[in-house]
């Protein structure tokens, strides 16, 4: 048994009662070794459904709201999804675990870098780029899910226009202090939204996003 075995099937306990019923999400929050994702001093924290700093003022997302998303992303095999904000790199490995190709994007270089680093030692094939997330990656366009790990002010128009039909744009959008989580749904020409209340997220920061350094 390795050193964390008993935690993560203790995370993934939590996250049933809290109401993650996909299974095959579940299964995949208990093989994802969180703590290769987490730096000192918090490693020893990597399973507490909490977010922990992971440096230049960004978190990883506590893994309640990892679960919650990825299941209202509800991302198939093959599903080409792009995701805004890679952080840690914890989001997207997630996906690409789900079978999914994964295109991240980050603005912190040295989070990307450090992200980049993880995804090659574990084998994952992930695209990533450094850059302003609320403009979105449009060379590999239409995606079939984006996923925002990033509060925005507004949800951003280049987002929405990056979908296929049937897309998904799963995305925390409020103030600095709450948000709400919208999951927008590409219908035709049209956008079907339904909300989830109370969440925190750090800014998403960008030309469609909160100003920032």
């Amino acid at each position: 048994m390795g050193r964390f075995d008993e935690e993560r099937r203790e995370m993934v306990e939590v996250l049933k009662e809290r109401g993650i019923t996909d299974e095959r999400i579940l299964q995949v929050m208990a093989k994802v070794e969180r703590h290769v994702f987490v730096s000192e001093p918090f490693v020893n924290r990597s399973y507490e459904d909490t977010a922990l700093p992971i440096g230049k003022q960004q978190t990883i997302s506590q893994p309640y709201t990892v679960a919650f998303m990825t299941q209202e992303l509800n991302p198939q095999p093959g599903a080409k999804i792009l995701e805004i904000g890679t952080g840690s790199g914890f989001q997207a490995v997630i996906l690409a675990e789900l079978g999914c190709r994964v295109f991240t994007m980050e603005r912190h270089l040295e989070l990307l870098f450090q992200a980049r680093k993880i995804f090659e030692q574990l084998g994952y094939r992930i695209a990533s780029r450094g850059g302003d997330g609320t403009i979105g990656w449009a060379e590999f366009t239409p995606y079939d899910g984006i996923i925002v790990t990033a509060a925005a002010p507004e949800v951003p128009d280049s987002l929405l226009k990056q979908l296929a039909d049937g897309g998904k744009l799963v995305i925390p959008v409020g103030d600095l202090d709450v948000q709400n989580l919208k999951v927008i749904t590409k219908v035709g020409e049209k956008f079907e939204t339904k909300e989830v209340r109370g969440f925190k997220f750090v800014p998403l920061i960008g030309k469609q996003g909160w100003n920032g350094k």
